[in-house]
């Protein structure tokens, strides 16, 4: 039973994942609230499950001549350098203060989503 429910989840999250949008803000909430997964672990889940929807959402994209690659090195480069060090860091912290960390990004992320709300509809 607990399959479907991660597959039902891992659906949930792929469509914003697809959508270039950060299945994450999504999937890791669903597998912490609804799957009851550790914080770590549901990290590590939406970080492998990227792999692959990447490389579809890519394709597609790319496909449709969405992509627009000018200055793209100055965006991949700081990304993965910190990255690196944020996967570093994570390792050393425990999962309560991951949890209590992206529930700040959040909650950063839900002003700066209502400002753009707001924004568009003057």
């Amino acid at each position: 039973m607990r399959f479907y429910l991660y597959l039902i989840l891992g659906f949930l999250g792929g469509i914003p994942a697809g959508m270039g949008m950060g299945g994450g803000t999504v999937t890791i909430p669903l597998l912490l609230l609804v799957g009851g997964v550790e914080q770590k672990i549901a990290q590590c889940a939406n970080l492998f499950a990227f792999l692959p929807m990447s490389g579809f959402a890519l394709k597609t994209h790319s496909e449709n001549g969405l992509l627009k690659t000018d200055g793209i090195l100055w965006t991949i480069l700081p990304a993965v350098l910190l990255a690196v060090l944020g996967a570093t860091l994570t390792a050393y912290l425990t999962s309560d203060v991951l949890r209590k960390g992206f529930g700040i990004f959040l909650i950063g992320l839900s002003f700066v989503s209502l400002k753009q709300l707001y924004q568009t509809q003057e």
